[in-house]
């Protein structure tokens, strides 16, 4: 991966990274959110993965309903952020659209991703942080601004 600072102004960082062929989306920002210490942001990429796994949130069973997705594949738009979870590290929450040869799509959460050829990301850091916090009623983690 390569990234690149690209703004700083009054407390809010905007990086751009460009993923290599075969690393793990989700890790890789994942790392990279820890190693810069980013407790609060919001990021948006496009690219492609040669397979990928979405998840469909379950209320009932209150996890994640794995969609793989064994094929290159477009991303036609990934969205997410990050917040500090329970352990004090940042934790990603990204959804992502992807598009496949035929023109169809598969969506959800974007539970990981083998880059192929690139995936681009602008992150954009906001001053403060936030707190993702497990709620047990539903299952997940959710971002807690009484906190």
């Amino acid at each position: 991966m390569k990234s690149q600072l690209v703004n700083e102004i009054g407390g809010q960082r905007t990086f751009v990274l460009v993923l290599d062929p075969g690393e793990e989306a989700f890790a890789a920002l994942t790392a990279f959110a820890v190693d810069q210490k980013i407790g609060s942001a919001s990021l948006t990429a496009i690219g492609a993965f040669e397979k990928a796994t979405v998840g469909w949130f379950d209320p009932d069973a209150k996890t994640y309903r794995k969609i793989p997705i064994d094929e290159q594949c477009e991303v036609l738009s990934a969205i997410g952020d990050v917040a500090l979870g329970d352990n004090d590290k940042p934790s990603l929450h990204v959804h992502a659209v992807l598009g496949l040869s035929d023109g169809t799509t598969r969506g959800g959460h974007l539970l990981d991703g083998i880059v192929r050829p690139t995936l681009e990301i602008t992150l954009v850091e906001a001053p403060g942080h936030l707190r993702r916090s497990k709620r047990p009623d539903l299952g997940v983690a959710l971002i807690d601004l009484d906190d």
